[in-house]
């Protein structure tokens, strides 16, 4: 009975946290908290550059395109997020293909 018991309970806890593994990611809603740099061609550009800043996932706050590609990431993961700027954006920017780099510090769920 007690191995019965010990199986029931390995396959339960397996199975819990299998079903809580989108907690762990960061999904629409959340509030990640990221650091991030700008690069065009390779160069770090003024004013795509920030540390700690909060952003909640789907609110449009950044550029399209940004935003979603944050979406299933976890706490500590880093990524590069490939972009194109509307053609109505800053002049030097506008138009302009430009790689992210972004980590998730944290992750607050909504």
């Amino acid at each position: 009975m007690k191995k019965t018991l010990g199986v029931f309970g390995l396959v339960g806890a397996l199975c819990c946290s299998a079903c809580n593994a989108n907690d762990s990611v960061a999904q629409n809603g959340d509030t990640v908290i990221i650091n991030f740099a700008g690069f065009l061609n390779g160069v770090q550009f003024p004013g795509g550059t920030a540390e700690s800043y909060p952003l909640t996932l789907g609110s449009g706050q950044f550029v399209p395109g940004f935003e979603e590609q944050l979406v299933g990431m976890a706490k500590g993961e880093e990524r590069d997020i490939n972009i194109t700027f509307p053609t109505q954006y800053v002049p030097d920017l506008a138009g302009k293909d430009v790689i992210f780099k972004v980590k998730i510090v944290d992750i607050l769920k909504k």
